[in-house]
């Protein structure tokens, strides 16, 4: 059973649309209680980092988190609060995973990076899986993780930023996998398979 997290931040719906087509059992809460529950974790976002870590702390959510030995998927704006900080609203996040998210320079091309993208891996893991460099994958985000001996993959949009990060029972993807198709659902595959 996977537990996706419910916070202001979270795009429950298309997440749990993909998860519904690949016939996974899952349920959403913001109850610490009931995602003690849950084999593994999903953790959406879109939106504000700072506003996002508010809503987190409020429930305590924030230190459930970053103590579960649960597996935990972050996606997009979930991977980036993965991080110790963000410059979006000077956010402290969860502190995770070492590096600080900067804004995209706006003046060398258009902000926020929106579409298809690919990404290069650059080490093996189970959650890339049957995934390569000719695939594309949705992308909609104005801040950047950066690169470090975390990162299973980058994308290249102004710069290389993290793609694809994992440490320990974490593991975190910039694009939406909800919204990429065929090579979504299989990187989502891949997840529930890690925790079978």
């Amino acid at each position: 059973m996977i537990g996706i997290i419910k916070y202001k931040a979270g795009n429950l719906a298309s997440v749990s649309n993909a998860l519904n087509r690949l016939g996974a059992d899952f349920f959403v809460s913001d109850e610490i209680q009931k995602l003690e529950q849950a084999k593994a974790v999903v953790f959406p976002g879109v939106g504000h980092a700072a506003a996002a870590m508010d809503d987190l702390r409020c429930k305590d959510l924030d230190v459930w988190l970053k103590n579960t030995k649960k597996p935990v998927l972050g996606i997009c704006l979930g991977m980036q609060l993965l991080y110790e900080s963000s410059e979006e609203g000077n956010s402290t996040t969860l502190g995770i995973i070492p590096g600080r998210l900067k804004k995209f320079d706006s003046s060398k091309a258009k902000v926020p990076h929106m579409g298809w993208n690919k990404f290069k891996p650059l080490k093996e893991h189970p959650i890339i899986n049957g995934i390569g460099e000719k695939q594309f994958l949705y992308y909609v985000h104005g801040y950047y993780a950066p690169t470090n001996n975390h990162t299973l993959a980058t994308c290249h949009y102004i710069q290389d930023f993290a793609a694809v990060v994992a440490k320990d029972n974490f593991v975190g993807v910039q694009f939406h996998p909800e919204k990429s198709g065929q090579v979504g659902s299989l990187l989502l595959q891949n997840f529930l398979c890690m925790i079978k």
